[in-house]
């Protein structure tokens, strides 16, 4: 268990406030799409996904390290001493999302760090007495642990759909952490309080899943058909893209952590106010209620056949990032971004990472596509 001294180093009470001046003058760039750019090194993306079985790279080894209340599990790619990014998978996906995405980092010199998520692949807890806890802060602070298990004192931090949500909460509380960060869906953060509003019919039928979860009917559901109800979420948040079976099923063994079903019902529950998380973070939850802004220079990405996307290309959480900003909507791309487009992908990851140089440092890199 994380002791309240601990905590108090990971997340800093004062934190939420640094360093808001120093990158508002960084300047906010205009929103632009993610194609609109003379003499794009990436051709424009697709949803087409894969065309061969098998043509996609695959991660090697994969590493464990102990961080906080976890071992965790994480592909690692690039030179050890290179600039950091965490790639960070959402659910029910995991590390494979970024499976394409990796090398062409790793090519420019990037040291690149995917970790599975609490209840997913190879990341275990250290002890079976830990509350399998799933509120959003407990992601922030695993990813925290992890960088000072790995002695990074900070890294570009990008993800989608749980991921976003983490890599937000970090940038927010934690900015002298973060140097860049990548967002699909935008500002993340829940406010348990807002989620009692109903939504329109059909965004509350997109999200039917987190119903059926707070049900013990839901609970069995997931632990006896967690394969073939991932496949169902996949073909409903990605509808352009055509996964084959091994894609599917490689990143479906990630769902047979012992953990899995207890931490998907947990943070689905505690969302909706069903379920309590631990009272150690009830402050640190306040703060995240009251919406704070990010500083840190920021692209957020939407993917246009995402369900999910909300509508305005970005306006609805623009005024959330304050320091040098860029919104790129991706047509014909879907929920799992880096997944089904890798170059747009990585190349947000890249362009993050120029908007923190000095104008004289900054330099447009030209990744080698990935395989399709």
């Amino acid at each position: 268990m994380i002791s309240r001294r601990s905590f108090g180093k990971l997340f800093g009470a004062g934190a939420a406030t640094a360093s808001a001046a120093g990158l508002s003058s960084a300047c906010s760039t205009a929103a632009h799409q993610a194609n609109d750019q003379p003499n794009d090194p990436f051709p424009p993306a697709t949803g087409q996904g894969r065309k061969e079985p098998g043509a996609e790279p695959s991660f090697g080894a994969l590493k464990q390290v102990r961080a906080g209340v976890l071992n965790v599990g994480y592909a690692e790619a690039g030179p050890a001493h290179g600039p950091a990014v965490l790639l960070l998978h959402g659910w029910p996906y995991d590390i494979h999302s970024y499976v394409a995405v990796a090398p062409l980092l790793a090519e420019k010199g990037y040291r690149v760090i995917v970790p599975y998520l609490r209840g997913h692949g190879t990341t275990r807890f250290l002890s079976h007495r830990t509350f399998r806890n799933a509120q959003q802060s407990v992601f922030a602070l695993d990813i925290i642990a992890l960088l000072d298990a790995l002695r990074i004192d900070r890294a570009i931090l990008a993800g989608y759909d749980w991921g976003s949500r983490t890599a937000d909460i970090i940038a927010a509380l934690r900015p002298e952490r973060v140097k860049g960060l990548v967002s699909v869906s935008g500002y993340l953060i829940t406010n348990r309080e807002a989620n009692k509003k109903p939504l329109p019919p059909q965004l509350e039928w997109a999200w039917w899943y987190q119903f059926y979860f707070a049900t013990e009917r839901g609970r069995l559901g997931l632990a006896e058909n967690r394969h073939d109800l991932a496949r169902l979420i996949w073909k409903f948040n990605s509808p352009t893209w055509h996964f084959d079976a091994a894609t599917f099923d490689r990143t479906a063994a990630a769902f047979n952590n012992p953990d899995y079903v207890r931490i998907v019902i947990h943070n689905y529950r505690w969302r909706l106010g069903l379920a309590e998380g631990d009272p150690r973070y009830d402050d640190l939850e306040r703060r995240l209620a009251r919406g704070p802004v990010i500083t840190v220079p920021t692209v957020t990405l939407d993917g246009a056949a995402d369900p999910f996307t909300p509508a305005g290309g970005g306006a609805s959480y623009r005024h959330k990032f304050t320091g040098r900003y860029a919104h790129r909507t991706l047509q014909g791309i879907g929920h799992n971004v880096p997944q089904e487009a890798p170059e747009a992908f990585a190349r947000a990851v890249m362009d993050v990472d120029a908007f923190s140089r000095p104008p004289a440092e900054t330099r447009r890199v030209t990744p080698r596509p990935a395989a399709s």
